[in-house]
């Protein structure tokens, strides 16, 4: 949900050294791009994949002489040939699909979606549990509206790390006729102190937070918090002591607010003078910072194992804190997937060439946290950010994050934002790392054509337009589910609720299906026409795509591909090394 974007400076990044896909020719560390219209153009030499072996495999990037486009071509090559990608079939094109209006990718604004499902989670919380409606709902709110992850939401076992105390105000104004009356007290909120061997205190990992009492200081919440607990920031405002400058004020999520920020003074070799670093400022609640520490905690753990930042996740630069808030410095990067989407590919989408590279990246870093035994939980391309030349994304934003668990986790049908919510999350199924694979399929064919693969208005509807695409669920499926009896009736038929056009109000009908009423092909392969056209390892490479985006939208969790099996699908190259 959140942003963190900026503009890629001081921060080198090779994460592209073993990715298939695009990067830029490289000289003296400094990736060398040509701006074009319609789109990017990338020098593409030296580029190609190694297997396990060490062996040369299938390129995934254009020919040495070629260059590589994010834009799809306008016109045809000069011999009449079409390049895969260029041309997606009129039911994509179209406005409308099946009478449904289709979603530009480009213009989707998610932040309204999350109101929904927020406060389609309080009402869930409120027919399950009357008597803790308040409670659930600051949970909730906590939490992240449709991202409420598993170890985020239950905070009892993080809590008993922690103690409160109470202490001097030494902030409190002076008055010297005041002089006899004892000072005012404040409660903070501090990590227990662990004893080691030596006899010594360990410092805590992160500076704890302050519980500051509202009607005590609400003077200070004024002058530093707005209502809703984020941090009021100022461009040019200093932080950390002096360390960072804010530059540029980048908005806010449900979680924080984000800044880039100049490093003006450069500590213990971490940061370079003048680097730009992207800072999220975690709203100032006590089951935030606990959720701002999970992240940190979790891109700590992901960072250790990928040493060389070779699998395209953010990377966690440091933490500190800030007036109560808790502060996570990352590297700053450019533009997200949608924003590239709605400049070099509005409802059209991206060359097929672009969205192969960009794909190879995100099973790269999926391939990353399954090793870490961690699960997304929010993959969209709103969460994927490029560097300045476009040439390597970085999967960020990992608040909703959590460790797969043996017992799949706490069910919740909001958990990832809907239209890439996978069947499982729906229907109240045990979850794991599959989730994330089922996200990216969606983002795949978002990235392709510029269109929302599945617009469902509800959880309701997104089950239908995935049955119509990918047939009925199997009973076994069902019978498992803890929401499916709110979808199926008795003999396994789809309950769904429809708007009636007539008076607006929802009503429910029992639809039977038996088959899928559409499919991949005729949304993603080009008329025969233009098939004609193309050249046959370019006609190989769209079927390839379809097959590989298929595959991770299989409905059943346990026959979806794995990033593993993505990494080695013929569309990825068919032999990059997944270690």
């Amino acid at each position: 949900m959140e942003r963190l974007a900026g503009t890629q400076s001081g921060v080198t990044s090779t994460a592209a050294s073993s990715v298939a896909g695009v990067q830029s020719v490289m000289s003296n560390g400094v990736a060398q791009s040509e701006a074009t219209t319609p789109g990017i153009r990338i020098a593409t030499s030296n580029l190609h994949l190694t297997s396990a072996a060490g062996t040369p495999t299938t390129r995934l990037t254009p020919a040495a002489d070629e260059a590589f486009d994010l834009a799809k071509a306008s016109e045809s090559r000069a011999d009449g040939s079409v390049a895969a990608g260029d041309v997606l079939p009129q039911t994509t094109q179209a406005k409308e699909v099946d009478g449904e209006n289709q979603i530009s990718a480009a213009d989707y604004n998610p932040n309204e979606d999350r109101k929904h499902d927020h406060e389609r989670l309080q009402r869930l919380h409120a027919q399950q549990h009357p008597s803790s409606t308040v409670e659930a709902s600051q949970t909730e709110i906590a939490a992240g509206v449709g991202e409420p992850g598993p170890d985020i939401v239950n905070v009892d076992a993080e809590e008993s790390e922690y103690e409160e105390v109470e202490v001097e105000d030494e902030d409190e104004d002076f008055d010297m006729f005041s002089m006899d009356e004892p000072k005012k007290k404040k409660t903070i909120r501090r990590k227990k102190e662990k004893i080691l061997a030596t006899g010594a205190t360990a410092a805590p990992l992160i500076a704890p937070v302050p519980v500051i009492p509202a009607l005590q200081v609400s003077h200070l919440v004024d002058n530093y918090d707005d209502a809703d607990g984020y941090y009021r920031i100022t461009p040019g405002e200093l932080l950390d002591s002096a360390r960072y400058q804010v530059t540029t004020n980048l908005g806010k999520g449900m979680f924080s607010a984000v800044v880039k920020a100049k490093v003006i003074k450069a500590v213990d070799g971490d940061e370079v003078l003048g680097q730009e670093v992207a800072i999220k400022v975690i709203r100032s609640q006590e089951s935030m910072y606990v959720a701002g520490r999970k992240e940190a905690q979790i891109l700590a753990k992901l960072a250790a194992a990928d040493p060389g930042d070779k699998k395209h996740i953010v990377r966690l630069i440091r933490t500190f804190e800030h007036r109560g808030h808790l502060c996570l410095v990352t590297e700053s990067l450019s533009m997200n997937l949608r924003d590239v989407v709605k400049r070099f590919g509005k409802d059209v989408g991206l060359n097929l060439r672009a969205v192969r590279a960009y794909a190879h990246q995100m099973f790269l870093a999926l391939s990353l946290m399954k090793k870490c035994n961690i699960i997304h939980a929010d993959i969209k391309p709103d969460n994927i950010l490029v560097t300045e030349s476009k040439a390597v994304l970085k999967v960020c934003d990992l608040g909703s994050a959590c460790e797969a668990t043996p017992d799949g986790g706490e069910i919740t049908p909001y958990l990832v934002s809907r239209f890439y919510r996978a069947p499982e999350i729906i229907l109240g199924l045990p979850y794991d790392q599959e989730l994330d694979v089922w996200a990216v399929g969606c983002t795949m064919f978002e990235l392709y054509t510029g269109k929302i693969l599945f617009p469902g208005r509800s959880n309701n509807q997104m089950l239908h337009l995935m049955m119509d695409l990918k047939g009925k669920f199997n009973h076994r499926m069902i019978k498992k589910s803890k929401f499916g009896e709110l979808h199926f009736d008795e003999g396994m038929n789809f309950r769904s609720v429809e708007k009636d056009k007539i008076t607006g109000q929802d009503v429910t009908k029992t639809v039977i299906i038996s088959k899928p009423s559409r499919d991949l092909k005729s949304r993603l392969l080009p008329p025969s026409s233009v098939q004609m056209k193309m050249k046959d390892d370019e006609l190989k490479l769209i079927t390839d795509f379809i097959d590989l985006v298929d595959k991770c939208l299989v409905l059943d969790p346990a026959k979806r591909l794995t990033c593993r099996d993505a990494l080695l699908h013929p569309f990825l190259g068919g032999g990059g090394t997944t270690a």
